[in-house]
């Protein structure tokens, strides 16, 4: 079956789909580093990096040719919908939004038999639900057909995704399918923990690594086997640089706590003034991780978030990428770091952004397993199920 992915990022969903057994035939993004990534893991893929609504069918059938689109995934930007931001307009009269009907408009184009759509868990609370029942009307209503169309929370760790990432999920059926949206169901495994992640990937300090460097140690468990299945080397893992008092206040603070917790000793001094305390208190910062539970969620801004979990140091982009399920062989491109008014995305936001690829597995071979499901016969269109 052959999938469009929009809004891809760096190719977590597309990674996942494409286990499953999915062909890309187009992807876009409007970030150049997210294509750099992108073509790198998949150079078959066509790609059109641009702003979405900018873009015609005219430009997609350039590079998709005859080809039938069976999906569309996408996660359009969250940033008016987030719960992290207060002004909550509804969903029509903020302009941030003119993305999600950029991808409701790509359904009118190509009237696939089913798309995803990843986004926030805050979309659901929104305008007391108010925001999401739009979203679902839209959907219902999209394309020569309309579309059956559900949506459930799904947790990371439950597919095997050593991180207790949220994310609502959106999948819709053509109606002339006859079936309805079916989620994947929790694997009965024992949670992945960080540890169970990343204790075989090479022990480096602070300013050490390499882009690429050695396997130092064999595979401990069956995940560490799976992400280092088709690689020989590792890659992106280099250790960002830290000055002594970050690392000394990173040695005082123990798993489970942050930069709180120890902000008397060792707290952040104001900008040219060092021996005098910020007043500014960040309390998601410099969480230092358990190694024997899953990681929260991992997000863009992870690389100071989190400090490593027996480590004096944050976490390099290859632990984060294992954290999100991407294999050793996925190459991230671009800036490892960056400062906030360079533009693209750094390797970090591409990976805190993605979808975890392990969990994106699991929602495609359920979803195959549905459209794979003939109830186009005339003996399902007859039923009363679907009246």
């Amino acid at each position: 079956m052959n999938s469009i992915d929009l809004f891809s990022g760096c190719g977590g969903m597309t990674l996942g789909f494409h286990w499953a057994g999915f062909n890309s035939v187009l992807a876009s993004d409007i970030d150049e580093n997210c294509e750099k990534t992108f073509t790198k893991n998949f150079p078959e893929t066509p790609f059109l990096c641009g702003d979405l609504s900018e873009f015609t069918k005219e430009d997609f059938d350039s590079v998709i040719s005859s080809k039938q689109v069976d999906v569309i995934l996408g996660g359009p930007p969250c940033q008016g919908f987030s719960l992290a931001n207060k002004r909550r307009n509804k969903v029509s009269e903020d302009p941030r939004n003119k993305l999600f009907y950029e991808f409701v408009k790509t359904i009118d184009w190509y009237n696939p038999k089913a798309f995803v759509m990843e986004n926030v868990k805050g979309l659901l609370s929104m305008q007391s639900g108010q925001v999401m029942k739009q979203i679902l009307e839209e959907f219902q209503s999209a394309g020569q057909f309309g579309y059956e169309v559900g949506y459930e929370v799904l947790k990371a760790s439950d597919y095997g995704v050593p991180q207790s990432r949220e994310r609502v999920i959106v999948i819709g059926i053509r109606k002339d399918l006859y079936t309805i949206p079916v989620f994947p169901p929790k694997k009965e495994i024992q949670e992945i923990t960080v540890g169970d992640a990343i204790s075989d990937l090479p022990s480096i300090n602070a300013g050490e690594g390499e882009a690429s460097m050695p396997y130092l140690s064999s595979p401990k468990n069956v995940y560490q086997k799976l992400m280092r299945k088709h690689s020989t080397q590792v890659f992106n893992h280099v250790a960002m640089k830290h000055t002594q008092r970050l690392i000394e206040r990173f040695k005082a603070i123990k798993p489970g706590q942050n930069l709180l917790d120890v902000w008397e000793t060792h707290g952040a001094v104001k900008r040219g003034s060092p021996n005098e305390k910020s007043k500014i208190k960040f309390s998601q910062n410099n969480q230092r991780l358990f190694k024997n539970k899953p990681a929260p969620t991992i997000a863009a801004s992870f690389q100071s978030n989190f400090i490593h979990p027996y480590l004096d140091r944050n976490f390099t982009a290859r632990e984060g990428a294992r954290l999100q399920s991407f294999p050793d062989d996925f190459i991230f491109e671009g800036m490892r770091t960056k400062m906030s008014w360079e533009k693209g995305l750094s390797q970090y936001q591409q990976i805190g952004n993605a979808v975890p690829p392990l969990m994106a597995f699991e929602i495609a071979l359920t979803l195959k397993s549905v459209l794979e499901n003939d109830k186009t016969k005339p003996e399902f269109q007859n039923s009363t199920a679907f009246k």
